[in-house]
């Protein structure tokens, strides 16, 4: 790790490095994003990291889609409490309060993640408040949460506990591999961009049956 006081805090960094720019699918919506100037890879070498990429540094297609799902059917969430589950950037949660969510949560577990997330949500005018991967809410939002064999396997059972307790849990994926489809039903999809790139992918939104 780092020595303390040498270079920017994460915060600072996000707030001068990584411009705040507004999506390409949801304008309303602006997050901190990285260009290729911004000198990412080389701020998380000095914080001792080796994320490339950094998963809260970019709009994913699941949580790209969830985005658009909600602008498209906010009342799934308008007037109930939503967990944002492996949160990133804090794009899902956003969207969440701007459909008129009471109450936004947020498990991410990265302390960069949750710096970009908290950044993230002031910029956008909405309050997000950090918890655990088991804090109830009526809604549980899950974006780009199985992208490999172990995440998915860590990542299905407190998903389903939340479901087995009542709570709705949607799931925006663009159709990878581990995705769970036997525990799943979709109930839509969207083109969307991907980690910052302009190509669209097809990304689908799945109900998690309980």
């Amino acid at each position: 790790m780092p020595a303390a006081g040498i270079g920017p805090s994460p915060a600072d960094f996000i707030r001068t490095r990584l411009p705040l720019v507004p999506l390409s699918f949801r304008p309303d919506i602006a997050l901190h994003q990285p260009t290729p100037k911004s000198g990412l890879i080389a701020f998380l070498a000095s914080q001792g990291r080796t994320d490339d990429p950094p998963f809260w540094a970019y709009a994913w297609a699941g949580g790209a889609a969830l985005a658009l799902y909600l602008r498209d059917h906010q009342e799934i969430v308008d007037g109930r409490s939503v967990l944002d589950f492996g949160a990133g950037s804090g794009l899902v949660g956003i969207a969440a309060a701007k459909a008129g969510a009471t109450k936004v949560l947020s498990f991410e577990p990265d302390p960069l993640g949750q710096t970009a997330l908290a950044l993230n949500a002031d910029a956008n005018g909405v309050r997000i408040t950090s918890a655990n991967a088991d804090a109830a809410a009526d809604i549980v939002l899950a974006g780009d949460v199985f992208y490999d064999a172990d995440v998915a396997a860590r990542t299905l059972p407190t998903l389903a506990a939340h479901a087995a307790r009542g709570a709705t849990v949607l799931i925006g994926d663009p159709f990878r591999r581990d995705l769970p489809r036997d525990r799943i039903e979709q109930i839509g999809a969207y083109d969307v961009p991907d980690m910052g790139s302009a190509a669209l992918v097809r990304a689908g939104i799945f109900a998690l049956r309980p």
